[in-house]
């Protein structure tokens, strides 16, 4: 249908310069002739040929031919808003119409200039080209991000303002390409208008960037557990209220002595009651939420969480400086949450008391896990999870050796099961993940029941196939089959706060479609929980390099 309507508007403009072309002293065949049309088009509205290639780069097109079509317009004594308007988003019925009206006179530019051009004119002008130059960079060099949560902390802080590089790894062309300037999935001021038209799509493609992504890499990615979304409840993903729903109906059922049915069963109640009391929608994928984490398994990695510890290709990985995990503070009084800030810098909304008692629990670096036993009120400090250091090794983060602590975790079974891949099979746990392999680009797998729900997602809606199970049985499009052969390259990606990220082990895996770009610079940095006179601005923080 894209392909179709798309066929129908060029044929449409070819026509109506076929009409004009005559009209301004250029031949009627001028028109007809691909890329060379676009040359004289710029000649008739006498405006540079570097303009060719504006055209070049996707999205920032569509607008450069509606200020084509505006200027085409203009040069033909139809200057009204009116005019202007559907000359802009009507082109494919307004300029043929114009083609056809024999009173029309071309006014080339050295006559238009007398002809007093408004303020409002000048200012479209002005702004036309400025959201055009905007677009480009925005879309194929840099944009700005801001952190918004606590996920990576303490290497980033929220309330740091970034500046991502898309050429890092090549900008990627956007996928809904008709859009309002500046506004990602809604309309400003609003939860539920979209920003962009779906029924005119451009296939993912990259273009050539500096490199690929690498392990460590601090990335922005859109987010892809974002597909379908609530419009009420946008801070939580559709997947998650599912399972929550599910087991609040199981629990009902065994605190009323019903015998429980299969997990099935609550999972579509759930949907059902998720479709009665919400709106939801769908979101292409260069329209979801962007996320930023750490990237720490690329394509063809084995990657295992074991007692905290991430392990690549059966070696421990290696650690930023600022990770980390959380701890219990036993005290023997409440402890001063502006004091901890001062010291320690240590947020105050991440200082948590647990009900009933002195004790807190508080996401702490190994420094700071070790500084704050001196606090006098500090009675003892509990790890989630038990350092034991190795000796003879240079980095303190290969020193340690992470034994569980069991009594602090939990994880939810049945249709509660929030750990990737969210199956009954698999107990896995944010300290305890894996083993699993990152997939690669060409990479076949052999597929059975017990790895299907690792790859399930990624087979169905990252890669666009339809996937059947019947008993042992798996099809996909229609065909059995016991294997299956990726056509994208994946990533495994952690926050440096390590129990308080949401990220692959929730998720899964990253598609490379998914990528946006790699933070590069700090260019500002603004302390949340301080005024502009109480040092709100973190001056050291600024313009500074993400590792």
């Amino acid at each position: 249908m894209t392909l179709l309507i798309s066929l129908l508007i060029l044929i449409s403009i070819a026509v109506s310069l076929f009409l004009l072309f005559p009209k301004a002293g250029r031949k009627s065949w001028e028109a007809l002739v691909p890329g060379y049309n676009l040359y004289i088009w710029l000649k008739v509205i006498q405006k540079p040929w570097w303009y060719l290639i504006l055209l070049l780069f996707p999205g920032v097109n569509l607008l450069m031919l509606a200020v084509m079509c505006v200027n085409l317009a203009t040069v033909f004594n139809k200057r009204s808003w009116k005019d202007v308007t559907l000359a802009g988003f009507l082109p494919f019925l307004y300029l043929p119409v114009l083609g056809l009206n024999s009173e029309l006179k071309y006014t080339p530019l050295d006559l238009s200039k007398k002809i007093k051009r408004s303020t409002a004119i000048e200012w479209r002008d002005a702004i036309v080209f400025a959201v055009v130059a905007a677009s480009i960079i925005r879309t194929y060099f840099m944009e700005a991000y801001t952190i918004p949560t606590a996920s990576m902390e303490k290497s980033m802080l929220v309330g740091d303002y970034l500046f991502v590089s898309k050429m890092s790894y090549g900008p990627k062309s956007p996928q809904t390409p008709l859009s309002f300037p500046f506004a990602h999935h809604t309309m400003p001021l609003t939860t539920d208008v979209k920003s962009y038209l779906e029924w005119f799509s451009l296939p993912f493609f990259r273009l050539p960037g500096f490199g690929e992504v690498e392990r460590n890499d601090v990335v922005v990615f859109n987010f892809p557990a974002g597909d379908t979304v609530m419009v009420e409840l946008q801070d939580m993903t559709y997947e998650q209220v599912k399972r929550e729903l599910a087991f609040q109906s199981k629990q009902q059922d065994l605190t009323r002595k019903i015998q429980p049915k299969n997990d099935d069963y609550y999972l579509k109640l759930a949907r059902d009651q998720i479709t009665r009391n919400y709106t939801l929608t769908v979101r292409p994928v260069d329209k979801r939420e962007n996320y930023i984490k750490r990237c720490v398994g690329v394509p063809d990695d084995k990657l295992e969480v074991k007692s905290g510890l991430l392990y690549i290709n059966d070696a421990i990985a290696e650690i930023p400086d600022e990770f980390q995990y959380n701890y219990i503070v036993n005290a023997s009084e409440r402890l001063n949450k502006r004091k901890l800030k001062d010291e320690f810098g240590i947020n105050t909304s991440d200082v948590m008391q647990i009900k009933g008692s002195t004790a807190f629990i508080i996401p702490m670096t190994l420094d700071n896990y070790k500084n704050i036993q001196e606090v006098p009120q500090v009675t003892g400090v509990v790890p989630h999870i038990k350092l034991d250091q190795l000796k003879n090794l240079d980095h303190w983060a290969t020193r340690l050796f992470i034994e569980s602590n069991p009594e602090f975790y939990s994880s939810y079974r049945g249709v509660t099961n929030r750990n990737f891949p969210n199956d009954n099979q698999y107990d896995w746990t944010e300290d305890n993940f894996g083993p699993v392999t990152v997939p690669k680009k060409g990479e076949k797998i052999q597929l059975d029941k017990l790895n299907l729900p690792i790859y399930k997602r990624l087979i169905t809606i990252y890669e666009g196939n339809e996937l059947t199970v019947n008993g042992d049985e798996i099809s996909i499009n229609g065909n059995i089959a016991d294997s299956y052969t990726f056509k994208m390259n994946y990533y495994f990606m952690m926050g440096d706060n390590r129990h308080n990220s949401l990220d692959s082990r929730f998720w899964g895996f990253v598609p490379e479609d998914h990528v946006v770009g790699e933070a590069k610079f700090i260019w500002l940095s603004l302390d949340k929980e301080k005024g502009w006179f109480d040092g709100k601005i973190r001056w050291q923080r600024l313009f500074t390099g993400i590792e």
